[in-house]
């Protein structure tokens, strides 16, 4: 079952695309955060959709909010696609435990070891706010974030 809008989004600490670490209960009280989770590194569907979000960043990342993409992939792919592709956010590492961080949130598929496409809106107390979790082939409609900010 994924993570229950109104519940408090479970913690982590993953290393980003620079090997530095980012734990989300950093936010907490300083911004909100559009958690992104994503099936694999170069592919198309996950590229186009942070694609859409990083050619439109401002929107989705500013003084208030704070993207977050997570996948399986290991940070040192997640360097290679970040620096071809110009992501200027955090690309996560949920390498190892594989998956760990998708399991918590309720959004990892045993059956083929990545994750669904789940987006969490976290407000800055750390409550999910928003969620919407896609199949794997399915992209989301990233409008549909900003409405969600836009409530906050």
């Amino acid at each position: 079952m994924t993570v229950d809008v109104g519940a408090v989004a479970p913690d982590f600490s993953l290393k980003d695309q620079n090997n530095e670490v980012v734990t989300l209960s950093d936010f907490r009280g300083r911004r909100n955060v559009v958690l992104l989770f994503y099936p694999l590194t170069f592919t198309g569907v996950c590229q186009g959709e942070l694609c859409s979000v990083r050619d439109d960043l401002a929107s989705f990342q500013n003084d208030d909010v704070q993207v977050l993409a997570i996948s399986v992939d290991s940070s040192f792919a997640h360097k290679v696609w970040a620096d071809q592709q110009g992501y200027e956010f955090p690309l996560l590492a949920d390498f190892w435990p594989h998956g760990e961080v998708a399991k918590a949130y309720g959004v990892f598929n045993e059956e083929k070891g990545i994750s669904l496409r789940g987006t969490f809106i976290i407000d800055k107390e750390g409550k999910v706010r928003w969620k919407v979790v896609n199949n794997i082939p399915d992209a989301r409609d990233q409008a549909e974030y900003l409405k969600a900010l836009a409530s906050l």
